[in-house]
C-alpha cells in the first residue's frame, strides 16, 4: 500500500506556538541533567488556595460526578452574582455562563460577537494566547500599542485603526503581561469610543483585583449605558489561586450575546460539577484572602523589579497589577537567550526559565529584546533567580553591542 503523509488542516499548521510553553523540551531537558529550574515563565502561583476550595474537593462524593447545566450550577451562579455585588456591580443569573477559565471565555466572546474576517483591536503586548484563540474563531487581531511606559492607549490611538470590519475591542485590566491598570475615565472613554462605533467591548478581568496602589481597577460593567456592549471575561485562577480548577465566567448583560454564547456552551455540554461547587465559597467570601494575595504579589513584584534594576544594560516596567514584570535585557534575540539558559548555562546547578515577549505583538519586530517575568515564588526564590538570570547576561555571547 501507497504511504501518504498526512498533515494538518491550514489552519492548524499556522496557530502559534505558546512562547510561555515553547521551551518546555529545553526544561525537560536540563531537568534531567540534574538542572534545579526556576520557573518563571508560567502564571501558577505557589499560594495555596482559599480553605473552603480544598474542604469542597475533600468533600466531594461519586454522587455529585453527573453533567451540569451548560450555563453552570445554580448555585456557582449565584456565587459569582455575589462577588460582583461584593463590588458594587448588579448582574443577574441570566447575565452569567461559567467557563472552563477565562481561556473558554475569549473564545466564545468571540464567536458570538464576530464574525469570519472580522477585526478585535487589542492594545500591545497583549496576553500571548490571544493570537490562537483568535486566529481559531477566524477573526484578525489588531494591534493597538500602548503609550510610553506601557500606558492605556487613548481612544484617538484606537480610533486611528478602525477599519469596517472592525467589530470589537479586546482590553486586559490589569494586563498581562505589563500590569497596566486602566482608569475609569481611560476605560470610559473607550466604553464611549465603542458605543459611538457600534463595537463590543470585551473586557479581561482576570487580574482586576490585584493591584498594588488604589482600589481594584474598574469593571466595564460599571460603565453606565454600555449593556449591549460589554462583555467581561472572568476567572477564579489568580485571584484565588486554583489554575487548575479552571473555572471563569462569562458575564453581560447583553441578553442575546448571552443567548449565544449558552449555544456554544452547549456543544461542550458543561464545565466540571465538583470544581464548580469548590469556587462557591470563595466567591461568596473573597476578603481578606485577596488582601493577603494582594499583598504577596506586591512584595514579589518589588524584589524582581528591584533585582533587574541592579543589572547592567537591563531596563525593567514597574507594574501597577496582575504579577508580571516585563524586563528588556541586552541582548540581540530573548528567545535564544532564555534558550540558552535552559540548555547551556547553570550557576552552581540552578537556571531559570523566561517567557519572551515577541508573542504578546502582533507587530513584527517588537518585543525581540523582551522577556516576561511570572513573580509565583516568594521574594528570595525570586531575587535568586534574578541573581542567575544577571550572572548568565554577564556571559552570554548574544549581547548585543554597546548594551
Amino acid at each position: 500500500m501507497l504511504r501518504v503523509e498526512m498533515g494538518p488542516s491550514q489552519r492548524g499548521a499556522a496557530l502559534p506556538a505558546s512562547p510561555i510553553r515553547r521551551l518546555m523540551p529545553l526544561a525537560e531537558g536540563a531537568r534531567r541533567r540534574g538542572r534545579r529550574i526556576h520557573h518563571l515563565n508560567i502564571g501558577q502561583p505557589d499560594l495555596p488556595p482559599p480553605p473552603s476550595v480544598l474542604a469542597a474537593l475533600r468533600d466531594a462524593d461519586q454522587e455529585r460526578l453527573v453533567y451540569a447545566p451548560s450555563r453552570g450550577l445554580g448555585e456557582a451562579i449565584e456565587a459569582w452574582c455575589g462577588y460582583y455585588r461584593h463590588h458594587g456591580l448588579e448582574v443577574e443569573p441570566g447575565d452569567v455562563l461559567i467557563t472552563s477559565g477565562a481561556s473558554e471565555a475569549v473564545p466564545l466572546a468571540l464567536r458570538a460577537t464576530c464574525d469570519a474576517g472580522d477585526e478585535v483591536l487589542v492594545p500591545e503586548p497583549f496576553y500571548a494566547p490571544y493570537k490562537g484563540l483568535a486566529a481559531v474563531a477566524d477573526v484578525r487581531l489588531t494591534p493597538v500599542p500602548l503609550g510610553e511606559d506601557f500606558a492605556p492607549p487613548g481612544a484617538e490611538a484606537v480610533r486611528a485603526r478602525l477599519t469596517p470590519r472592525t467589530r470589537a475591542l479586546l482590553l486586559c485590566s490589569p494586563n498581562n503581561p505589563t500590569g497596566t491598570v486602566y482608569g475609569r475615565d481611560e476605560l470610559a472613554a473607550l466604553g464611549a469610543l465603542a458605543a459611538e462605533h457600534g463595537l463590543f467591548l470585551l473586557a479581561d478581568e482576570t487580574y482586576r483585583e490585584i493591584v498594588f496602589d488604589g482600589p481594584p481597577a474598574a469593571s466595564a460593567l460599571s460603565l453606565p449605558g454600555l449593556d449591549e456592549h460589554v462583555v467581561v471575561l472572568d476567572s477564579v485562577s489568580k485571584r484565588f489561586n486554583v489554575c487548575g480548577l479552571r473555572i471563569g465566567a462569562v458575564v453581560s448583560r447583553n441578553h442575546r450575546v448571552m443567548a449565544a454564547m449558552l449555544q456554544l456552551a452547549e456543544l461542550r455540554l458543561a464545565v466540571p460539577a465538583i470544581d464548580q461547587r469548590a469556587t462557591i465559597g470563595a466567591l461568596a467570601a473573597p476578603q481578606p484572602y485577596v488582601e493577603g494575595v494582594i499583598a504577596s504579589y506586591r512584595e514579589r513584584v518589588e524584589a524582581v523589579v528591584g533585582a533587574l534594576a541592579r543589572l547592567p544594560g537591563v531596563r525593567v516596567h514597574r507594574p501597577a497589577g496582575a504579577f508580571y514584570v516585563v524586563a528588556r535585557l541586552p541582548v540581540d534575540d530573548a528567545e535564544a537567550f532564555a534558550g540558552w539558559l535552559l540548555r547551556d548555562f547553570a550557576l552552581d546547578g540552578e537556571t531559570v526559565m523566561l517567557t519572551p515577549m515577541a508573542d504578546f505583538y502582533a507587530t513584527p519586530g517588537r518585543g525581540r529584546d523582551e522577556v516576561r517575568v511570572a513573580c509565583v515564588v516568594d521574594a528570595a526564590a525570586l531575587r535568586r533567580a534574578i541573581e542567575i538570570v544577571g550572572a548568565g547576561l554577564a556571559v552570554y555571547p548574544g549581547r548585543a553591542p554597546g548594551r
